[in-house]
């Protein structure tokens, strides 16, 4: 498969640079708010599940120094362009693209994590979009379903470990018990706002394996208000602020 002409495009604020295909499916605000939910700490070793052009991991280690990453693409091409972005911002000795399938348990078997994070395909069937790769980022009928994108996750973590999703607000329920499902507990929904009093439709989800927390619910980030972004929509979108979907402690 060859892909279409790329265009180079930058997310927070500049501090990351990404070749992308001009058309179908580009990266740019779900990368970016997923990449700042994740909870890791510098040095820590993290798995993302269908990585694309690398958007997310590149948007995550702009935020948090010296991490290691492990990425599973499916389509070769794809995870080739994920791994030319690593090099095009610095970190390509940080960074492995597998080519695979991140449901193949055999792909991840001795590796350990300490998180793991997806933006898993979000719609489970229906009309397709046009363009091969863009049903395989969308639809769940080219991909594992969800509840098979959280155990893959989960498997590979240590103890306490997190996963991470972003996903369209009416899916939160089938996340919550999909990682309950593998074992994770504490499930924290963070509802992103498109302005104040509108309903959310992009959630995040998140939870620790083995974790004993009850679920709970964030107050969530208001994305526009009149003018543009929020205050705290651009410290997360263009400064690299972290979001905080934990429950503290």
């Amino acid at each position: 498969m060859v892909l279409d002409t790329l265009t180079e495009d930058t997310l927070l604020g500049g501090r990351v640079r990404l070749l992308q295909p001009r058309t179908g499916l580009r990266a740019g605000l779900d990368a970016v708010l997923l990449a700042a939910a994740i909870p890791a700490r510098p040095g820590q070793c993290v798995l993302e599940g269908g990585c694309g052009t690398g958007a997310v991991f590149l948007s995550l280690m702009a935020r948090v120094p010296e991490l290691r990453v492990v990425a599973v693409e499916r389509e070769p091409a794809l995870a080739a362009l994920a791994r030319d972005n690593a090099g095009r911002n610095g970190w390509a000795d940080r960074v492995e693209v597998l080519q695979g399938d991140i449901a193949d348990p055999a792909l991840l078997a001795g590796r350990r994590f300490d998180h793991g994070f997806a933006n898993p395909p979000y719609w489970p069937g229906g009309t397709l979009p046009p363009g091969r790769l863009r049903r395989a980022a969308t639809h769940e009928d080219h991909g594992p379903p969800l509840a098979d994108w959280a155990r893959a996750l989960a498997a590979p973590l240590a103890h306490r470990g997190s996963v991470t999703f972003v996903l369209p607000a009416s899916r939160f329920a089938e996340a919550a018990s999909a990682l309950h499902g593998a074992q994770c507990g504490g499930v924290a929904l963070l509802p992103l706002w498109p302005r104040a009093g509108q309903p959310a439709r992009r959630v995040l989800v998140q939870a620790r394996l083995r974790g004993r927390q009850p679920d709970w619910l964030s107050p969530g980030l208001v994305l526009h208000e009149e003018g543009g972004w929020t205050a705290a929509a651009n410290a997360v979108l263009r400064d690299g602020a972290a979001l905080p979907p934990r429950q503290p402690g």
